[in-house]
């Protein structure tokens, strides 16, 4: 009795792969093992940067809260704890973006927790 495989099937399979690294140099985008293996490779840096990215733009707002605190006379820190003890609840983001575009709000915040 002949073997019997679903090609179809497997080349489906491998045909997609090939689609999604086709922006790729070199072999990476056309031959199969080198294409399954940088598929393969960049999820994990996906999965991995998914998580990274949280912790920059965390490291960003901190750095962006801090100069607008300093502007006022006070530290990250500072200005952090006196939030806390004063029971303002603001997300590091909206504080960050309150110091950027807006900084008369960021400085009633500031002249609040003083």
């Amino acid at each position: 009795m002949p073997r019997s495989v679903n090609v179809v099937a497997a080349k489906a399979r491998r045909k997609k792969i090939i689609k999604r690294t086709s922006g790729q140099f070199g072999r990476r985008k056309n031959v199969w093992t080198v294409a399954k293996n940088a598929y393969e490779r960049g999820l994990q840096y996906a999965y991995r940067d998914r998580r990274n990215k949280k912790r920059t733009f965390r490291a960003l707002w901190i750095q962006r809260i801090n100069a607008g605190a300093r502007e006022h006379g006070m530290s990250y820190s500072v200005f952090m704890d006196k939030l806390r003890k004063n029971n303002i609840d603001l997300s590091r983001k909206v504080l960050a973006d309150m110091a950027m575009n807006h900084p008369e709000a960021f400085k009633a915040i500031v002249d609040k927790v003083k």
